[in-house]
């Protein structure tokens, strides 16, 4: 069984493939100062008795890499930790490759391989929209390339900041609300911030979908994807799939690619 590991910002998302098929998946809040001990504990108490034949991870916290290397170069099975340097496939056409985070560039290689080709085998550009800490809106040509895209905050970065900032409101449940005319407290935050991102993201779907259209000639596919899209793509006009867990199957795809080639 391959496990495989996004340590996010905020959570970390662990999930189990069986070949192409996921079998398990579990959501933790990702501890950045945990310890590779700590972090063994939480492994062992969610796979219980699976038995893991090789491991696939990335991390976008700095701080929490140290003892995952530790923990990863513990354990007796093949490995490959997503970084700088380590290679996927996925064509970097940006001004600095160094500076894309290792969870964009495997969410890259998984939109493009679930959903960057026609019925007839041609391949077509891929928009991906991650809710997560932040909001990505990434641009995957019809070759598999990553091209960038645009980065903004998340929804819940973007409600912690206003309750810390502003003396009169507070946290409030991330829900859509019934109106966008929100006649409380509660319910004009709900629309600032759900139906709010929701036209951020429509807008810049429609951007970059534009320009997109203007290089390949073809319009993209656009997919959800991240802990928090289940908050909002329901008010986006823009997002036509859905898949949560789209980074994990990344590193799913990257682990095999890494194999293949490490057997030649």
């Amino acid at each position: 069984m391959l496990l495989t590991v996004d340590v996010g910002n905020s959570q970390t998302v662990l999930a189990t493939f069986d070949g192409d098929r996921r079998v398990g998946s579990w959501r933790v809040t990702t501890a950045a100062r945990a310890t590779s001990d700590e972090l063994r504990m939480v492994w062992r108490g969610l796979l219980r008795d699976t038995e893991v034949t090789g491991v696939a991870a990335c991390s976008t916290v700095p701080a929490l890499l140290p003892s995952l290397r530790q923990l990863l170069g513990s354990l007796e099975v093949p490995v490959v930790l997503i970084g700088p340097g380590v290679r996927t496939g996925v064509p970097l056409h940006v001004d600095n490759p160094r500076e894309v985070g290792a969870d964009r560039v495997v969410t890259a290689l998984a939109a493009h391989e679930l959903f960057g080709r026609t019925r007839d085998g041609r391949g077509r550009p891929v928009v991906v929209v991650d809710f997560g800490t932040s909001t990505n809106v990434d641009a995957v040509g019809p070759d598999g390339q990553f091209l960038g895209g645009a980065l903004a905050p998340g929804v819940e970065v973007s409600l912690d900041a206003l309750a810390s900032r502003a003396a009169q409101l507070r946290s409030v449940e991330l829900s859509c609300p019934p109106q966008a005319i929100g006649k409380n407290t509660v319910a004009a935050l709900q629309s600032g911030l759900v139906l709010g991102f929701a036209g951020l993201v429509d807008g810049l779907v429609t951007r970059i979908a534009a320009e997109l259209v203007a290089q390949f000639g073809s319009a993209p596919v656009v997919v959800a994807t991240g802990g928090l899209a289940p908050v909002v793509v329901d008010s986006c006009a823009s997002i036509g799939e859905r898949e949560p867990d789209l980074t994990v199957h990344g590193l799913r795809l990257a682990f095999q690619r890494h194999r293949a080639q490490a057997a030649r």
